[in-house]
């Protein structure tokens, strides 16, 4: 590659950037892999733009195909129309003339509007008229079957950058169908809003479920585009098989650049303080604390009735809602903390878990505080016990430290942005 440092202040970095991008259209991974990198320099100073915004690098990959997309409420384009700013990328290509078979759908559906863990159907598509098929009903896999005469999968779904979220398990599934049946895999790279930091338990593989299936931290500081590159050259399909995978990059971002979602996610990730709080307070999923699920404060604030209510000046009160049918602790007070107003986090945050354990054990000796979904979302029994033995949250980091070390070597074999 080109060393551009030394032209920093030239026209002619300017001149080799701009014909440097020009010619790159695809980060290309398969077994014959071949990759592009965009200058450093150049990069920041451009404006960001997702994968399924740059269509001049994809459309020509699609033309006279039957294609299938693997979407949801996150597949959009900012437009510069000031009529809509938004076009969904299913309705973006059928006005191109692209052939769209069927829609797959993830966790959440392909409106996002299902409750976590809810089944999520097969039905049609009332705007298009295109057939959507779940993942997150009776397969997590596409079938051969629902995948017969599809000549290449898009793949365009927003990330939030923890490893619990589970639409990582829904890409590592779509990738293995696709190589099983040598179907090509067309992934729209999007930010991670949780891109900066790279922090907490490595899962260990005796521990994989759907909420979590590879061998990572819970924050692994990747974009979708790079972690699916990793699950592929890694080798982590089953029996080792590769995807032919072509990953449409970003423009205009490193793993500092801060991202808003212009949409949610999912239905309670509502805004940019939630995301960054997730890594950290998902872990309660696996308590019998409440993380704000059937309030408008969704892993914003946590909180149960079965604490010392002394100990604590914030309540809410569970109920149902659009994303949540059946709160934990429907219709009682929860006592807890209001972290709306924390400062950004760069690092999984461990305080609050051992504060509610402690205060649990020392009010409610008879009940339990974890459930068996707590391993889960830790990946490792470890943790559960570090906290029941009373470790400091500096002692349980520490125990994390080589797992990282030796993920970070993993990890930077796959970078697509610094």
């Amino acid at each position: 590659m080109i060393n551009f440092k030394p032209f920093k202040s030239t026209y002619l970095c300017w001149f080799l950037a701009m014909n440097f991008i020009l010619i790159s259209c695809a980060v290309k991974t398969n077994v014959k892999e071949t990759t592009f990198e965009i200058p450093s320099i150049y990069i920041e100073k451009l404006t960001l733009k997702t994968g399924a915004e740059r269509t001049n690098l994809y459309l020509k990959l699609l033309k006279g195909k039957n294609v299938a997309i693997v979407g949801n409420q996150t597949s959009i384009i900012e437009t510069n129309n000031k009529q809509q700013d938004q076009i969904h990328l299913v309705d973006s290509l059928l006005s191109l003339g692209i052939h769209i078979e069927k829609v797959f759908a993830p966790e959440h559906g392909f409106r996002g509007k299902s409750d976590a863990g809810e089944t999520v159907i097969d039905g049609i598509d009332t705007k298009t008229g295109l057939p959507v098929i779940s993942l997150y009903g009776e397969n997590k896999k596409p079938s051969a079957d629902q995948l017969k005469n599809i000549d290449v999968v898009i793949f365009d779904i927003q990330d939030v950058g923890a490893r619990f979220y589970t639409y990582l398990s829904s890409l590592h599934y779509v990738m293995e169908a696709c190589a099983e049946l040598e179907i090509p895999v067309i992934l729209l790279d999007r930010p991670n809003p949780n891109g900066h930091y790279i922090d907490g338990p490595v899962l260990e593989l005796e521990h994989t479920s759907f909420v979590g299936l590879h061998k990572v931290p819970v924050v692994y500081g990747m974009t979708i585009g790079e972690y699916g590159q990793m699950i592929n050259g890694e080798k982590w399909l089953n029996n080792r098989i590769q995807c032919d995978l072509t990953v449409i990059p970003l423009q205009g971002y490193t793993h500092e650049t801060e991202y808003s979602l212009p949409v949610k996610s999912s239905p309670n990730l509502p805004n940019d303080k939630s995301i960054n709080l997730y890594p950290s307070i998902c872990f309660f999923e696996g308590t019998n604390v409440s993380v704000g699920r059937g309030t408008e404060m969704q892993f914003q604030v946590i909180g149960s009735p079965e604490l010392n209510i002394k100990q604590f000046n914030f309540k809410f009160v569970p109920k149902p809602n659009e994303g949540s049918k059946y709160p934990k602790h429907n219709g009682e007070i929860c006592y807890g903390y209001d972290l709306r107003k924390e400062k950004k986090l760069d690092r999984i945050e461990l305080k609050w878990l051992i504060d509610f354990y402690e205060n649990h054990k020392k009010y409610n000796k008879e009940k339990k505080f974890f459930t068996i979904f707590f391993t889960k979302l830790a990946g490792t029994e470890k943790l559960q016990k570090q906290i029941e033995q009373g470790l400091l949250e500096q002692e349980i980091r520490k125990s994390w430290q080589n797992d990282l070390e030796e993920f970070k070597i993993i990890r930077s074999k796959y970078l697509i942005y610094e």
